[in-house]
C-alpha cells in the first residue's frame, strides 16, 4: 500500500508546489499595480500574502477553491441554486441519458458491423469521420434544430453526450466481438451453432472486457458532454451553467470550483463502471 501511494502523493505534493508559485506569479501584477494606484509601498512578503486572498484572482490559490467547495456543497442545502450538488445533479442526470443512449446506440452499431461485410465497409468510417467535428461546434446547431421542434430540457444535452460517447463503445465492441480465435469459430460451427448462438456464447463473452474499458471513456466524455451542451443554451442550472456565469462574472473561484466538482465527478463515475467491470468479469470466473 505504502508503495502505491507514495508516488501518488509525490505527484500531489509536486503539483501543489507548482501552483502556489504560479498563484504569486500570475496574481502578484494585480497587488502591485493596486499598490501602484495608492501610493504604497509593497514588501515582496506583502505580494506573496495578498495574491493568495485576491476576490477575484487569475488563478485561485488551493485552499480558495476548497473553500468554495465546502461552502457551495454542505454550507448550502442542495435545493438551492447555489449548491454545487444540485447543478452536479442536473448534469448527471443529462450525462446518465446520454451514456445510456450511446452505450446501447454503440452495441448495436458494433453488433451490425460485425456480422455484415457491407455495413463494416459503408458505417465505420463515417462513424470515425463523426469524431473529427468538433462538438463545441456540433452542439449549438443540435440544440438550435431541437428547440425548433419543441425539444428542450435534458435530451439536447443528452443528445451531445451520445454523439460522444457512441464512438469509444463502437471501437471497442468492435474489437471485442472480433476476439475470439478463427478456432473458436470453427470449432463452434462444427457443433452446428447458429449465428446467435454464437454470439451469446461466444463472441460477447470474449467482448465484454472491451466493452467495460469503453466504458469507462464513454462515461467521462459523456459528462464533457453535457457540460459543452450546457454552454450555448445559456443554461441557468448544470456545472456548465455555473462555469459560464463564473466566466461572465469573472468569478474564477467558482469557475475552479466548478471544474474540481466536475472532475470529482467524473472519477466517481469510472470507479463506478470499474466496479461493475470487476463484479462483472468475476460472475464470468475472469480476472479483470
Amino acid at each position: 500500500m505504502r508503495n502505491r501511494l507514495l508516488p501518488i502523493l509525490t505527484v500531489i505534493l509536486a503539483i501543489l508546489i507548482i501552483w502556489h508559485v504560479f498563484v504569486v506569479i500570475l496574481n502578484a501584477p494585480f497587488v502591485r499595480d493596486q499598490a501602484a494606484r495608492a501610493g504604497e509601498e509593497i514588501t515582496t512578503a506583502q505580494v506573496i500574502e495578498q495574491t493568495f486572498n485576491q476576490e477575484r484572482p487569475v488563478l485561485p490559490a488551493p485552499h480558495q477553491i476548497i473553500a468554495e467547495l465546502w461552502d457551495t456543497t454542505i454550507d448550502k442545502p442542495i435545493t438551492s441554486k447555489r449548491s454545487l450538488v444540485y447543478h452536479a445533479w442536473i448534469t448527471l442526470s443529462a450525462t446518465l441519458m446520454g451514456f445510456g443512449m450511446g452505450t446501447a446506440l454503440g452495441i448495436l452499431l458494433a453488433i451490425a458491423i460485425v456480422h455484415n461485410r457491407a455495413v463494416d465497409k459503408s458505417l465505420m468510417p463515417w462513424v470515425i469521420a463523426s469524431q473529427t467535428i468538433p462538438i463545441i461546434a456540433v452542439a449549438p446547431m443540435i440544440i438550435v434544430v431541437l428547440n425548433a421542434i419543441g425539444i428542450s430540457g435534458l435530451m439536447p444535452k443528452a443528445l451531445i453526450s451520445t454523439y460522444l460517447s457512441f464512438f469509444p463503445v463502437v471501437v471497442g465492441m468492435v474489437k471485442g466481438l472480433r476476439s475470439p480465435d478463427a478456432i473458436l469459430i470453427d470449432l463452434m460451427r462444427t457443433y452446428y451453432a447458429s449465428n446467435t448462438q454464437t454470439f451469446w456464447k461466444l463472441r460477447m463473452p470474449a467482448a465484454m472486457p472491451y466493452l467495460f474499458t469503453s466504458l469507462k471513456v464513454a462515461i467521462a466524455i459523456s459528462l464533457v458532454g453535457a457540460i459543452v451542451g450546457e454552454l450555448p443554451t445559456g443554461a441557468v442550472a448544470g456545472l456548465g451553467a455555473r462555469l459560464l456565469s463564473g466566466s461572465y462574472y469573472g468569478q474564477t473561484v467558482q469557475i475552479w470550483a466548478a471544474l474540481f466538482m466536475a472532475a470529482g465527478l467524473a472519477a466517481l463515475l469510472v470507479a463506478i463502471v470499474g466496479l461493475a467491470h470487476t463484479a462483472v468479469l468475476k460472475r464470468m470466473g475472469e480476472r479483470a
